[in-house]
């Protein structure tokens, strides 16, 4: 793995390149600028995820802040740059269907690593079916703080379709957790989540296991971005935002994590390019373990 460090936190990145990381790889999650963990060099790790705490979960599940740049338009399942199963997956690499009708990585496109002292940046060149692209990914650690920078060029003839969406994993304490949200934000009625009398998001109950949970869509405020401050059971609180207004943002939760997952949707002309960021900032540690 690759690593930030300073004398807080230390960031774990998965290598696209190494052998040993290649297991925790897959279709779902972009490969540069993959946060498998932070430790606080006090409390220990901060994230888990749908399996937590299995220490190789499946990648499609994976851990830690992942992104995912979508190969099927969320909702309809339309196929995205992909034609006849073949094509490529932005961040990932070539993919085709193999002999048992299941989408597999081909080839996986190359990567370009830089790292300096506070950020490692991740960069790589894409095409087929007409489509092409240029990806840059750079993860900094700032004291408490990481930040997560990403810009896509279309450097190709075609419109270049751009699903992106952060799924990041929260912990939980005792399965519960609570997450304060813009006021302008809201939720419809739910069987999993409603606000508590401050305010907060709220689980309604604690989930029995990783395949019990619920999916719920947030009603963002379209001039609002996103600000989610969460409870976490070794910190006093832990700040995720955006620099840009979600176009939907679903929150998803199970026995083992919660996430809020913003989506970015964007068709980009030939020569165009979209550059966003999130920021996550990692409150002080409590003397809560778990």
């Amino acid at each position: 793995m690759l690593k930030l460090s300073n004398g807080e936190l230390v960031v774990h990145l998965l290598d696209p390149a190494a052998a040993a990381d290649r297991p925790r790889l897959g279709l779902r999650y972009c490969w540069g600028g993959y946060i498998w963990q932070v430790h606080d060099r006090k409390a220990g790790p901060l994230l888990t995820g749908p399996e937590w705490p299995v220490p190789d979960p499946i990648p499609f599940n994976g851990q830690g802040l992942p992104e995912s740049f979508r190969h099927a338009e969320f909702g309809t399942g339309r196929p995205l740059i992909l034609e006849d199963a073949r094509g490529f997956i932005i961040g990932v690499g070539d993919v085709a269907r193999n002999m048992a009708g299941v989408l597999d990585v081909t080839t996986p496109c190359p990567w370009s690593v830089t790292t300096s002292r506070d950020a490692i940046e991740f960069c790589t060149e894409q095409s087929g079916n007409g489509y092409a692209c240029q990806l840059t990914r750079r993860v900094a650690l700032r004291q408490r703080t990481v930040i997560s920078s990403t810009r896509l060029t279309n450097t190709g003839d075609r419109l270049l379709p751009l699903h992106w969406f952060a799924h990041p994993f929260f912990a939980l304490d005792d399965r519960l957790l609570t997450c304060g949200l813009p006021a302008t934000w809201d939720m419809q009625p739910n069987e999993g989540y409603e606000f508590d009398d401050q305010r907060r998001l709220a689980f309604k109950r604690r989930f029995l296991h990783r395949d019990d949970g619920h999916f719920e869509q947030l009603i963002v405020d379209p001039a609002t971005p996103l600000r989610a401050v969460l409870s976490h059971p070794k910190l006093t609180q832990l700040v995720f935002s955006t620099d840009f207004v979600p176009d939907t943002c679903p929150v998803w939760g199970n026995s083992n994590t919660w996430s809020i997952e913003p989506y970015l949707v964007r068709d980009l002309p030939p020569g165009a390019d979209h550059a966003w960021t999130l920021t996550y900032e990692f409150g002080p540690a409590t003397d809560v373990t778990y």
